[in-house]
């Protein structure tokens, strides 16, 4: 596979190291500053002189599971806990992969254990606290966030979890105090904003909710998120599409945990997408060459790759692509913003099969981005995507950016626009697409034919 998302500036090893300590501090300065290339080279290196130095083995793992690779990750978080037993870190960074993964149990106990052997870290009765949320532990979550906020009273995230908790309780209220509290505490930092800012949108009360975002975009005035919410809620410049800057910020924050969110919390059935694709083509031979435009994490790649004799993925946030490299199945990863990507000469007619899974979500007017895949479609191309729903509600313009920060189209509005750009219409199916603050969110999978 090659990618365009990797470290071009990493810097040289030196040509000495005088200890093994001085090469894992040295490795470990790489892995700071996202030069995983390069840091994991000489983990590696490490590992070949020394093979159970515990350090080498514990971030080794941890570049293997920012890359996606999370059987190898856990193999080697085992490892390092073979060498030191008594390490809380080890045991907490596991409970990490666990957890990410929607191994809930896994993650519980080794979050416990990190607890046993370091029992007045915030951080890691916070960290049980989440995962005992996710398996519905709600009484014993609070326990633990709470035991959080006593040993360490400016831990901002157990608050914001605290009123994640009180709101699947319908407190409203708490919610919205502990959301203020960890907004008080890290004034920057923009989960409170966020959260706090949805409550009031879940609550009708569209108002407070903007007030919210302006006072984070007045704290931050350069944070697209900020924008981007603003937006949403005031109606105030709403852009035509989601803003590069603002996709690669909210997208590079969660990578890490993308799939545990779309999965566990959010019931996420982008299979239903690529289900609708499958019902027009043939039996699987590597025969198609496919683009998995605005791929993510690379959730689609593995269930179209017996199709495709080329699968190439585009994204705009390098983390989302980190995490589709460790699926092994695609041919080219690149980073680029996908209109641009469909719009490059040299990829005219370039594809038999385009997947856009939720991800014209985030374009309002869809018309540029339909035509630009129809020219870098062959002739009977096939264009597969998936929107949200505007409902019964009124959209003059056929499209509305939501309060929670996705756009929502008319259904007539983009049979429309698929056929203005020379579309065939195959498929309209109404679907589920995920929750959203426990509301289903309707949406509508799309299936067209390339003239």
């Amino acid at each position: 596979m090659t990618s365009q998302t990797g470290n071009q500036n990493a810097q040289s090893a030196p040509k000495t190291l005088s200890s093994l300590k001085e090469a894992v501090l040295y490795a470990i300065g790489l892995h700071k500053n996202r030069q995983l290339d390069a840091a994991e080279a000489m983990y590696r290196r490490i590992l070949e002189i020394a093979p159970k130095q515990p350090d080498a083995l514990h971030y080794l793992g941890m570049i293997r599971f920012q890359r996606g690779r999370t059987e190898e990750a856990v193999s080697l978080l085992l490892q390092a806990i073979e060498q030191v037993p008594d390490c809380a870190d080890f045991y907490n960074d596991i409970g990490f992969i666990f957890s990410s993964t929607g191994n809930v149990d896994a993650a519980i106990e080794s979050f416990s254990r990190a607890i046993e052997r370091t029992p007045e870290r915030a951080d890691l009765h916070n960290n049980l606290g989440t995962v005992l949320q996710i398996r519905g532990d709600v009484d014993n979550a609070e326990s633990a966030f709470r035991r959080a906020i006593e040993l360490d009273a400016g831990h901002f995230r157990a608050y914001n979890n605290l009123g994640l908790l009180c709101a699947s309780r319908n407190d409203a209220q708490a919610a919205e105090q502990h959301y203020l509290a960890s907004i008080n505490l890290r004034p920057l930092h923009p989960d409170g904003y966020r959260l706090l800012g949805s409550a009031y949108c879940t609550s009708g009360q569209l108002e407070q909710a903007a007030e919210v975002f302006r006072t984070w975009m007045a704290r931050q005035p350069d944070n697209p998120m900020a924008r981007h919410y603003y937006s949403a809620c005031s109606g105030v410049a709403v852009p035509e599409r989601a803003t590069d800057d603002y996709i690669e910020q909210s997208f590079d924050q969660y990578a890490s945990s993308f799939e545990e969110q779309l999965k566990v919390r959010l019931c996420y059935r982008g299979d239903l997408i690529v289900a609708a694709l499958l019902k027009y083509l043939p039996a699987p031979a590597k025969q198609f060459d496919i683009l998995d435009a605005g791929c993510g994490t690379g959730l689609c790649g593995p269930l179209v790759a017996a199709h495709a004799a080329r699968l190439v993925g585009v994204d705009l946030s390098a983390g989302m692509l980190l995490k589709a490299e460790g699926k092994e199945c695609y041919d080219q990863l690149v980073k680029m913003e996908l209109t641009a990507y469909l719009r490059s000469p040299e990829l005219a007619s370039s594809w038999d099969v385009i997947l856009l899974a939720d991800t014209l979500c985030y374009f309002g007017p869809l018309q540029g981005v339909l035509s630009a895949a129809h020219g870098a479609l062959r002739p009977g191309g096939l264009l597969v995507f998936s929107v949200e729903e505007g409902g019964e509600r009124a959209l003059p313009a056929g499209h509305v950016l939501n309060h929670h920060g996705r756009y929502a189209h008319d259904p007539g509005y983009v049979c429309t626009c698929l056929e203005n750009a020379g579309f065939g219409i195959l498929d309209v199916e109404s679907i589920t697409l995920r929750a959203e603050w426990g509301n289903p969110v309707p949406g509508l999978i799309v299936v067209g034919r390339a003239s």
